[in-house]
């Protein structure tokens, strides 16, 4: 077929590539929220009445380390893994229910990374061998 593009059964599609690329800036999100919440905890609230947890710097912990595990999921991703697929959607809902603890406090930016998380979700589990 002219003009068609076929790839390579080991290679990743589009949508796994794109999933990757978004997992991999969720997870510098994660990484570096996490890192102002460990360092600066009693100034990272600027607005909103408060966070539902009760120890910022924990929080900050948890996102540095799950930031870290998304970006390494991501890289996976484009090697066209199961595992970083199945890993990929635990740690993105994951990274999803974990904005519950702070939505009060940063409300923009926790839907902000939920929709970056549910984006990842679905073309992980819907688009993955298109």
């Amino acid at each position: 077929m002219e003009g068609s593009t076929m790839r390579a059964p080991d290679q990743p599609s589009g949508w796994a590539i794109f999933a990757g690329v978004v997992l991999i800036t969720l997870g510098f999100l994660n990484f570096f929220w996490g890192l102002a919440a460990i360092l600066e905890d009693t100034n990272l609230i600027v607005g909103g009445s408060g966070v539902i947890i009760t120890d910022l710097t924990a929080w900050g912990w948890a996102a540095l380390i799950v930031g870290i595990v998304q970006v390494l999921i991501g890289f996976g991703l484009f090697a066209k893994s199961e595992g970083a697929r199945f890993g990929g959607i635990f740690f993105a809902a994951l990274a999803a229910i974990g904005q519950i603890g702070i939505v009060t406090a940063f409300p923009i930016w926790s839907i902000i990374v939920i929709a970056l998380s549910i984006l990842v979700i679905y073309n992980l589990s819907v688009h993955w061998d298109d």
